[in-house]
């Protein structure tokens, strides 16, 4: 059973682990997502701890951001480097004009809903290249929709995205899950401590989350009706980094 990490330093080594792992079993198209609402402001900083290990691997990436002015933006602060950045491209200069013959890695940066057809295409055009998609937002039901050109799109593109490592918090709870294992769910039981509370084999739902989370903290059934036994209100170490990653962003 792979622990719960106390710091972002330790999400993101478990992150690196867990896809390196999914690497050499020959998973070619990756997601990596830690689930903060200000982690999508650090996106730039988190993506430069991801090149070294993927240099270590004896490759060197190319990195891909959303738009032209964030691959400026990380060209300007990380100086000289041995690798192209770049962005995924528009209409007028479309994504294809951006993948090279000697590339031998991608590391899409943080890309949204409305950037999903670029990132399809690069995934195809990689052919046997990895594409590692780290914090994407492609599930957008109201970018991509919930009709047949929603459905199909993710029948050919989006449920074949391997998750290989995922990081969420809740109100006195979490989710994860690390590459090759299950979806685990946690429950804080003291000061950013957690206790394994059931593990599933998809990413579980918000039902599925919310039987689970209202069984192990005391829910009752009387008479029909639900019964929650209050819980106290804790500040773990998941919430103490959601505050440390907004205090960044001010």
């Amino acid at each position: 059973m792979t622990e719960l990490p106390k710091t972002l330093d330790d999400a993101i080594a478990q992150a690196q682990a867990a896809m390196k792992v999914a690497l050499g079993d020959g998973c070619k198209l990756l997601q990596i997502e830690l689930v903060f609402p200000e982690i999508a402001l650090q996106a730039q900083s988190i993506a430069q701890q991801f090149i070294p290990f993927i240099q270590e691997l004896g490759v060197q990436p190319t990195v891909f951001f959303p738009d032209a002015g964030a691959a400026a933006l990380a060209r300007r602060d990380w100086g000289e480097i041995p690798f192209r950045v770049t962005d995924l491209g528009s209409s007028r200069s479309p994504v294809e004009k951006r993948i090279q013959p000697d590339d031998q890695f991608y590391l899409v940066v943080s890309p949204a809903a409305v950037e999903v057809a670029q990132v399809e295409t690069l995934s195809t055009l990689a052919g046997d290249r990895p594409v590692v998609l780290l914090n994407p937002r492609l599930e957008d039901v109201a970018t991509i929709g919930i009709g047949y050109a929603g459905r199909q799109l993710r029948d050919r593109f989006l449920n074949n995205i391997q998750s290989c490592y995922y990081l969420r918090p809740l109100e006195g709870a979490a989710v994860s899950r690390y590459y090759p294992n299950a979806w685990q769910i946690w429950l804080e039981e003291s000061e950013g401590e957690y206790r394994q509370i059931a593990q599933e084999p998809q990413r579980p739902s918000s039902d599925t989350l919310e039987r689970i989370l209202l069984q192990a903290t005391g829910t009752v059934e009387a008479e029909g009706e639900t019964e929650t036994v209050p819980q106290p209100k804790r500040r773990g170490f998941l919430a103490e980094l959601q505050s440390f990653l907004k205090a960044l962003s001010q």
